[in-house]
């Protein structure tokens, strides 16, 4: 009896310990080979400062997702081309890219709304604050439903006016326009085609060559840093800054909505917030970096800067009228956004335009 009592102690307490050993074998090799989800995200931008912004989002997500999830930024025309991007992202072909709506908008006008779309008084800041608190996400969200695509996309990076560009002489009025060959893309392309201009659209590194070629008399693509970096100052010395054919811009980060659908919670709100914070971020560094190639473009390569004129400014706004009431009244949807848009910036713009100070007048107090 004592005998069977010990023998049967020892085997459930060898038992016991060789069920853990056991345990611990099997769980051992998970937790050290335990991988990251690697997510495969291409960039529309071969180069220059918006790779570079790229590459900062998916710094930050990697940093605060540790081991759990690791971003894999390829740039352009690493796997498709970048008109065909979204597709892709789409199809699970990549997990997720890094572009603007501009690029897409030829599968629905209201895309450009989203970022290239009429100025109601308002900058990129609050149409981004539309986006996340106004009603553009669940709009976004039902546009992507009725297109019946598979994304996510979150949006960030207020990008200020695009300059109306480079021409040949310095634009003093909107009849010196017509008939102009120019390089815009999205909605501005239709608006400009109401002013009388011959509108090309081209990728970013194709323009600078086309206006060395005469392919196009003029052209727009973002901002001072790029436009450095492309050379235009080497095919033109007449730089238009302001313009309301593109005044309020951002980066749309797009994922398969299968594929971050499958992530945690955890990871999901990191990609999320990661473009929140990459939102700060880009403001603060690229104006920054605008402004010193600005002074390079006039003091180093002898750039003859202007500020666009009102009167084309104006004119642009009438153009907008057009071409939103055009689209509007064929695509419901369309007219639905609008109507969001411009019932959160008379509210908010109401406010911030009577509320801000005349920036204009301290700055020239100051530095003349």
């Amino acid at each position: 009896m004592t005998t069977t009592k010990v023998n049967r102690r020892k085997f459930l307490k060898g038992g016991a310990v060789a069920a853990g050993a056991t345990a611990a074998t099997l769980a051992m090799p998970n937790i050290a080979t335990a991988a990251p989800t690697v997510l495969k995200i291409q960039a529309a931008w071969g180069g220059g400062i918006f790779l570079e912004n790229a590459k900062s989002y998916v710094e930050r997500v990697n940093k605060m997702a540790g081991k759990g999830l690791k971003l894999d930024l390829l740039s352009v025309n690493s796997v498709v081309k970048t008109s065909q991007m979204q597709d892709a992202v789409h199809r699970g072909v990549l997990d997720g890219a890094h572009y603007v709506p501009a690029y897409w908008y030829s599968k629905s006008k209201a895309a450009s709304l989203f970022g290239t779309g009429p100025c109601f008084g308002w900058s990129a800041q609050e149409m981004l604050g539309w986006i996340h608190y106004g009603g553009g996400k669940a709009l976004f969200e039902e546009l992507m439903s009725g297109l019946g695509l598979n994304l996510v996309s979150f949006f960030n990076s207020p990008m200020p006016a695009q300059p109306f560009g480079w021409f040949k002489e310095e634009m003093k009025d909107a009849s010196q326009m017509k008939g102009l060959k120019y390089r815009t893309v999205g909605l501005a392309a239709n608006v400009l085609q109401e002013m009388g201009m011959s509108v090309v659209q081209l990728p970013g590194g194709e323009i600078q060559p086309a206006m060395k070629s005469g392919l196009i008399d003029a052209a727009e693509f973002n901002n001072p840093t790029s436009d450095k970096d492309f050379g235009m100052q080497d095919v033109s010395k007449h730089y238009h800054l302001a313009s309301f054919h593109q005044s309020q811009e951002c980066f749309e980060i797009t994922f398969n909505k299968k594929k971050f659908d499958s992530l945690s919670k955890e990871l999901q709100a990191i990609l999320e917030y990661a473009s929140e914070a990459e939102n700060s971020n880009f403001y603060w560094n690229n104006t920054l970096r605008y402004a010193d190639d600005l002074v390079a473009l006039k003091e180093k390569h002898g750039v003859n800067v202007y500020r666009t004129p009102e009167s084309i400014m104006s004119e642009q706004l009438k153009a907008w009228d057009v071409i939103v009431k055009q689209i509007s009244d064929e695509d419901p949807f369309f007219a639905k956004v609008v109507a969001s848009q411009k019932a959160y910036a008379k509210k908010v713009m109401g406010y911030l335009l009577l509320n801000q100070p005349d920036y204009e007048l301290a700055y020239k107090h100051h530095f003349g």
